[in-house]
């Protein structure tokens, strides 16, 4: 088989693994696909099991983000040790994303993205998730409302890329639009609730 080709599904399969679930089971014997926003991020660990274990919930929600970060980010720095090329690389990053929003092992459900999202730009773009992290501590900070956050920090992103980096290593912009825009699909319901002022706050 094509080492690129598995490069592609090793990416997608470990983006696909819902840690926020296995370490909610584990941990805590709740399912968080089944209570709040069904999700599997760290949002939705804290939001569910924070009912049952204020301390645990946040240490658990911490624990799925370093994963949910890991299991996009590593994939690429092996990649890179590798030598594959910068656009299987970037590929990688997308389909890791794909993975964690559309899991195989959940029947093409799953998380928002943030998390894995951040990991493989931040590989990348580096100063650019810096900016969005800023950005999104700010707003988490004033309106304590997890996703206007992630959405205001993942602009922030964007714009920021054209900026600081208006010639990507391959010269396109193309694989982080379509990371963001996978991540700003899976937050529409979040938006929804925003217009209605039914997004409540969890920070």
């Amino acid at each position: 088989m094509n080492e690129n080709l598995i490069a592609y599904l090793v990416a997608y399969v470990l983006g696909g693994i819902p840690f926020g679930l296995i370490f909610g089971k584990i941990f805590a014997g709740v399912n968080i696909t089944e209570s709040g926003s069904k999700s599997i991020g760290a949002t939705n660990v804290l939001r569910v099991l924070k009912e049952k274990d204020p301390k645990l919930a946040k240490k658990i929600a911490v624990l799925t983000i370093v994963f949910d970060v890991l299991k996009g980010l590593l994939p690429l720095v092996i990649g890179k040790t590798m030598g594959l090329s910068e656009h299987t690389l970037w590929a990688m990053a997308v389909l890791s994303v794909v993975g964690h929003c559309f899991s195989p092992f959940l029947k093409f459900e799953g998380g928002k993205g943030v998390a894995t999202g951040a990991g493989v730009l931040g590989f990348f773009l580096p100063i650019e998730l810096l900016i969005a992290l800023i950005v999104w501590f700010v707003i988490a900070k004033v309106l304590k409302i997890s996703s206007l956050a992630s959405l205001l920090a993942l602009l922030a992103l964007v714009i920021s890329s054209f900026i600081v980096s208006p010639q990507t290593n391959i010269h396109s912009h193309a694989p982080i639009l379509i990371i963001a825009y996978i991540v700003f699909y899976k937050h529409i319901p979040n938006i929804k609730r925003l217009f209605s002022g039914e997004e409540k706050k969890v920070i």
